[in-house]
């Protein structure tokens, strides 16, 4: 049997059309999900946004105030893609609504925020899931299988980096991403979110870590309207950039192992170059999400001059056969969203978590927490994801 699901997205931005799609496509790729999202509520406050995402993707009804969409009795779960610093408010009233919801990352601006929704998740026993898509690609999932079997040994170190130029370009206009108050902690929160929970994910839980940040680009110009993804705005009237283009990390986890997170918003030459690489007693696993469904690996007992092999992902390894039927046939970025969907879905149907949750977020924010505590003191920081 199937029902459906009544369904609004919060905020339609780039991420507000990627969940979207998701829900569009998701029963596609997963015909067994016994529950099948009904798109009823686009909410956005740019005029005329709403407007053309209903006529586009076919959303019964609109709004420019996400309240609404708490109040409405035909809506059973929310995709929240809001502004940061929109996050716990939003997230907070949906679960309290008894609704229940998929937000993206950092969940907030603080590890406060990610706790306060998650506290209110709990306590209305709805289930949540969070956007860490890069832990849904299969080689991902490949990769954590081979650490978790110890066919590399035991983990001694891991290098996580990402590196984009999003936000390089010097014309780029002054959004709330580059404010402290509504953007938070800058690349911590929109990149290194992404780095910690892949490492927690891969590895295990972070025990302390310290930092370093910098902001590369200290002015911007004030967009004059209406911004969407990262808009240009030449001309304007300057104001400061008060968060992080850049940070480095030395991370030490509860098993012992250390590790190199590094990210950047601004590095000129580097589109999405997202990736790590483990490296165990007895070998190493690489990826590279530009080659998304590419596994480097060592292992054996060679140990030195050990011959690193390619390995395609395929059929038997994460969610790719919902996808396509052999190895080597390439998957996207959008396809992790759709898996995130089903894992949400799934979840909703189930009343289990699938996927990453708000326990996840949680653990991502006291990293980041700890990052800018780190970078302001000098000092190695503890990450406390409880307290």
């Amino acid at each position: 049997m199937v029902d459906t699901l009544g369904v609004a997205v919060v905020g339609f931005g780039w991420m507000g059309r990627v969940h979207t799609q998701a829900y569009a496509r998701v029963r596609h790729h997963y015909p067994q999900l016994t529950l099948v999202p009904e798109l009823v509520t686009v909410a956005e406050e740019v005029p005329g946004r709403a407007e053309e995402a209903a006529a586009q993707f076919g959303f019964a009804s609109t709004t420019r105030d996400w309240r609404e969409v708490v109040a409405d009795p035909r809506i059973k779960a929310v995709s929240i893609t809001a502004p940061n610093f929109l996050h716990r408010e939003i997230g907070v009233a949906m679960a309290e609504a008894g609704k229940h919801i998929w937000i993206e990352k950092p969940v907030g601006l603080t590890a406060g925020d990610a706790r306060a929704v998650a506290d209110a998740v709990a306590q209305a026993g709805v289930q949540g899931a969070v956007g860490f898509n890069y832990r849904n690609a299969p080689a991902v999932e490949a990769a954590r299988e081979l650490i978790a079997s110890g066919e590399i040994g035991t983990v001694t170190h891991v290098r996580i980096r990402l590196f984009s130029d999003y936000a390089a370009h010097p014309e780029g206009a002054l959004t709330w991403r580059y404010e402290r108050e509504r953007g938070g902690s800058g690349v911590l929160g929109d990149l290194a979110s992404h780095g910690t929970d892949l490492a927690r994910h891969l590895l295990g839980d972070i025990a302390s870590l310290t930092a370093d940040t910098a902001i590369f680009l200290p002015e911007r110009a004030r967009p004059t309207g209406a911004t969407a993804g990262h808009s240009r705005a030449s001309g304007g009237e300057l104001g400061p950039v008060e968060n992080e283009d850049y940070v480095s990390c030395l991370l030490r986890f509860a098993s012992g192992a250390r590790g190199v997170l590094e990210a950047c918003r601004v590095s000129v030459g580097e589109q999405n170059n997202y990736g790590f690489e483990v490296h165990g007693t007895k070998g190493a696993v690489f990826w590279d999400f530009r080659r998304m469904n590419e596994l480097g690996i060592s292992r054996g007992t060679t140990y030195q001059d050990q011959a690193v092999t390619t390995v395609y992902v395929g059929p038997g390894h994460g969610e790719f056969a919902a996808f396509q039927p052999g190895a080597a046939n390439a998957m996207g970025y959008d396809d992790l969203k759709v898996i995130e969907a089903y894992r949400f879905l799934r979840s909703v149907a189930e009343g289990n978590p699938h996927g990453a949750t708000l326990a996840d977020a949680v653990h991502s924010a006291a990293a980041l927490d700890a990052m800018a505590r780190s970078a302001s003191s000098g000092a190695w920081a503890d990450v406390a994801a409880g307290a």
